[in-house]
C-alpha cells in the first residue's frame, strides 16, 4: 500500500514522535555514574571520620564566623545540617546512609556552637516540628482551598447547608482511654 504524502510524517515532527521510543523505568540504574563525583567510591565510609572532618571544618574561624551570621539571621540547624550533607554527598565525600548516621550529632555540635556565642538559634525549620502530631482544621481547610478547590467548595457548600437547616456542627472531643466510658 502506498503511502501518501499526508501519511509521511517529516523528521524532527511531534508527529514524527514514537510513544514507546521511552527508556524503560530503572534504566538509570544501569547508566555510567562514574563521571560524577557520587559515582565513585566514596572518600569517607566511616561516620566518626566524616563527624570528624565536619568538626575541624566547622572550627575554621571563616567557617565558624558564616555559620554563626547564617544562624543569627534565622536559618535553621536543620537547613544547615541537611545542606551540609547533600553537598558533601554531591562532592563524592560521602554515601548518603553515612551522612544520615552523623545528622544529629552535627546538629547538636552546631546548636552548641550558637549556645557558646550566645545566639538565639531555631534548631528546626518548621517552629513547631516537635509538637506536631495532627494538622488543625484551620490549615487544613487552607491547604484544601489551595489544592483541591472544587472540593474546598463542596465542603463548604455541604457545611452551609447543615447550619441553615438548623444543624451547627459541634467541635470534636477528644477521646481516649482516659476519658472513655465503660460500654461493658
Amino acid at each position: 500500500m502506498a503511502e501518501t504524502d499526508d501519511q509521511v510524517f517529516r523528521r524532527g515532527t511531534v508527529d514524527n514522535i514514537d510513544p514507546f521510543a521511552y527508556a524503560p523505568p530503572g534504566h538509570a540504574l544501569t547508566d555510567d555514574n562514574t563521571r560524577w563525583p557520587w559515582g565513585q567510591p566514596p572518600r569517607d565510609v566511616d561516620p566518626d571520620v566524616v563527624l570528624d572532618n565536619a568538626i575541624n571544618a566547622l572550627k575554621k574561624p571563616k567557617v565558624k564566623q558564616e555559620l554563626i551570621k547564617l544562624l543569627a539571621v534565622g536559618v535553621s540547624v536543620e537547613v544547615l545540617v541537611e545542606g551540609f550533607l547533600f553537598q558533601s554527598f554531591q562532592d563524592g565525600r560521602f554515601t548518603p546512609d553515612v551522612g544520615l548516621l552523623v545528622k544529629p550529632a552535627l546538629a547538636i555540635y552546631i546548636a552548641d556552637m550558637a549556645e557558646e556565642e550566645k545566639i538565639p538559634y531555631r534548631l528546626f525549620e518548621n517552629d513547631n516540628a516537635m509538637e506536631e502530631d495532627e494538622m488543625d482544621d484551620v490549615t487544613f481547610f487552607q491547604m484544601m482551598r489551595e489544592n483541591n478547590p472544587r472540593m474546598f467548595e463542596y465542603v463548604r457548600e455541604n457545611i452551609n447547608s447543615q447550619i441553615r437547616a438548623g444543624s451547627v456542627p459541634q467541635q470534636p472531643k477528644d477521646e481516649n482511654f482516659l476519658t472513655m466510658k465503660d460500654k461493658g
